[in-house]
């Protein structure tokens, strides 16, 4: 039985495949991913939602990033996401009495505006699988700490700890493959011991659950554990929260980066304030 939990993890990952996005300056992919990450939140047409998953999907393919490393992780939790998309099809189709009707039986009921919806939240979840892992698979995460950092600069004379802010940051990114990596160490010593966590299967949720609960104290444990040798170790360099310290890497943008910026941020401010066609009239066809 094999386990690929770290393979099926996109966040933390650094793939270098010396694209375009990848020389591009962090601060330029922090800000465009912010920008993105609003324009996601706020948009609920389904149009301009298609528009910002071909505009991720194209930074994707420019970045020489292969689709199936990202999607890996949609395409393995599709069950659950069915299971949801289903309750949400049952609910919302009830809440639409004077809508278009497809199919009405007992307590089901489909109407246009509850598939909108579910095709709204499919692409928004794709969307936001492509935004969270773009980053750090196009961008180291020293370089992306340094981004974080002067990005934040501006903001320390109102208190802001910006070093601290993006020490944080690069610490949790950097730790997501290496707790994945610990739970999968454990799954395979609970497998090796007669554990049933190689034969679970989604149709059985109550046996999943038995099943993981003993990964929860050593995951814990091992994640205390790497923590405090990163305390003493940080300790032993004579790390000081707040204290002023300079860099040595100093980053540079060019007008590539700032025309990249302003285009994303057009873009997204055209599909929030677009007048896009209204959800429930977006598909008569339909």
């Amino acid at each position: 039985m094999t386990f690929e939990l770290t393979r099926n993890i996109a966040i933390g990952q650094y793939i270098p495949t010396n694209s375009i996005i990848h020389r591009l300056d962090p601060r330029t992919k922090l800000l465009a991913t912010l920008f993105l990450m609003i324009a996601l939140s706020v948009v609920d047409s389904l149009l301009a939602m298609g528009m910002l998953l071909l505009v991720l999907a194209l930074i994707t393919w420019l970045a020489k990033l292969p689709f199936g490393y990202i999607l890996r992780g949609f395409i393995r939790s599709w069950p659950v996401l069915a299971f949801f998309l289903t309750l949400a099809l049952l609910y919302i189709g009830w809440q639409e009495p004077a809508g278009k009707v497809y199919f009405e039986w007992s307590y089901l009921r489909v109407t246009r505006l509850a598939l909108q919806l579910i095709m709204l939240s499919v692409l928004r979840l794709l969307s936001f699988m492509f935004l969270v892992s773009l980053p750090s698979l196009t961008t180291s995460v020293t370089d992306l700490t340094h981004g974080i950092r002067v990005l934040l600069s501006p903001f320390r004379r109102f208190g802001v700890p910006a070093h601290d802010i993006a020490l944080v940051f690069m610490i949790a990114l950097r730790f997501v493959p290496t707790l994945a990596e610990e739970t999968e160490r454990v799954m395979k010593a609970q497998a090796s011991r007669g554990g049933e966590i190689g034969d679970l299967s989604w149709r059985r949720p109550v046996q999943i659950g038995r099943a993981l609960l003993p990964l929860i104290v050593p995951l814990f444990v091992n994640a205390f554990r790497r923590a405090e040798e990163l305390a003493i170790a940080m300790e032993a360099r004579c790390f000081m929260p707040g204290a002023e310290r300079s860099s040595y890497t100093i980053l540079q943008g060019d007008v590539v980066d700032i025309a990249t910026t302003l285009l994303i941020l057009v873009l997204c401010l055209v599909a929030m304030f677009a007048n896009w066609p209204a959800i429930h009239y977006l598909s008569p066809m339909l």
